[in-house]
């Protein structure tokens, strides 16, 4: 592979219903910096129908350059009709990173993408640099998160990589930041795909979703059981929360994945408060919640991670102290 033909920085911004996810633009705000040490061009990529209006709001977020892939096909997320587009596009035009946000969207992509251009993937990357070399560093938690690995692809472009939601942050919007807008052509018809949308079912949030909330209760595998997960429920209508899990959390069926895990394969949280019951907090957990203005532990085990990130810890029985709290938050919001 001739390496040196491949420029730029490419960010794969995510829309639904004609609406930019956040996590593009996250990332567009982190890939700035890095489009900008390397001397190239930053550009936005951005496959839908009708979506041609949002290359504005992409040059408003720091791109250079804006691709529009737009063709009825493309209207709802479909990974055989965007991937072939996309590795079409890299061929073409080479690039030499091109980063992808963790939704589910993007975790479903990025891994067929990588494959069909015979690349490198890092996943779940909670961080972003170049060498002095220009190859791009990849900051993932490995072994249990004791170690931070740096992940590059030295000798295969582009350097591709996934970034959860809630790890970067976006520039500052400045309307008056221009750029280039190329559209692609799509020649895929419905006939190449052999998915069929048949109708598309949008159900609406019983509560502000946990990577917005003030304050969130989260609990972990020490809450040892499904009943026991309605204390904590319990918990957190109280202080009119979000209710957060771990990983093993939701494994064990007491909390829904896609909605509330929290941590480096899950949801970025900034609450004001941040209370955490039965969490042992381990590396992947705590890089989810590390910008909490407030976090409060509530453990048996004095020497569990979380203890020690905490800026308040209960080492307890969490059957003790919750009760405890949701009567004495009753009386306060009876004052």
């Amino acid at each position: 592979m001739e390496i040196e033909k491949y420029k730029g920085v490419w960010v794969f911004t995510e829309q639904r219903e004609g609406e930019l996810q956040e996590v593009g633009l996250e990332i567009l705000g982190e890939a700035r910096k890095i489009a900008d040490k390397l001397g190239h061009e930053l550009a936005a990529v951005l496959l839908g129908h009708n979506v041609s209006h949002l290359a504005d709001e992409l040059a408003a977020y720091g791109a250079d350059k804006v691709y529009v892939a737009d063709s009825p096909v493309l209207e709802v997320y479909r990974c055989d009709a965007y991937a072939p587009v996309l590795e079409a596009m890299i061929n073409e035009h080479k690039p030499e990173i091109f980063l992808v946000g963790g939704t589910s969207t993007g975790m479903d992509l990025a891994p067929r993408v990588a494959a069909k251009v015979n690349t490198g993937l890092s996943a779940h990357c909670v961080g972003l640099d170049v060498d002095e070399g220009g190859c791009l560093k990849a900051q993932v938690p490995a072994f249990g998160g004791s170690i931070m690995a740096s992940i590059t692809c030295a000798v295969h472009r582009p350097q591709m990589a996934t970034v959860p939601p809630g790890f970067m942050k976006k520039l500052e919007k400045d309307a008056s930041r221009k750029a280039e807008v190329f559209n692609v052509e799509v020649k895929l018809t419905e006939k190449d795909i052999r998915t069929r949308v048949l109708e598309v079912f949008r159900e609406e949030a019983e509560s502000k979703p946990i990577e917005l909330a003030e304050t969130i209760v989260a609990g972990g595998y020490g809450i040892g059981s499904k009943e026991n997960w309605g204390m904590l429920e319990e918990l957190a209508a109280t202080l009119g929360a979000s209710v957060g899990a771990t990983r093993p959390a939701c494994d064990e069926g007491w909390a829904v994945q896609e909605v509330q895990m929290i941590g480096q394969s899950g949801k970025t949280v900034h609450p004001n408060l941040y209370i955490g019951v039965g969490v042992s907090g381990i590396i992947h957990h705590l890089i989810g919640i590390q910008d909490s203005k407030v976090i409060v532990a509530i453990n048996r085990d004095a020497e569990a991670p979380i203890i020690k990130a905490a800026d308040y810890a209960i080492v307890a029985d969490y059957k003790e102290i919750v009760p405890a709290l949701i009567e004495e938050f009753k009386k306060l919001g009876n004052e």
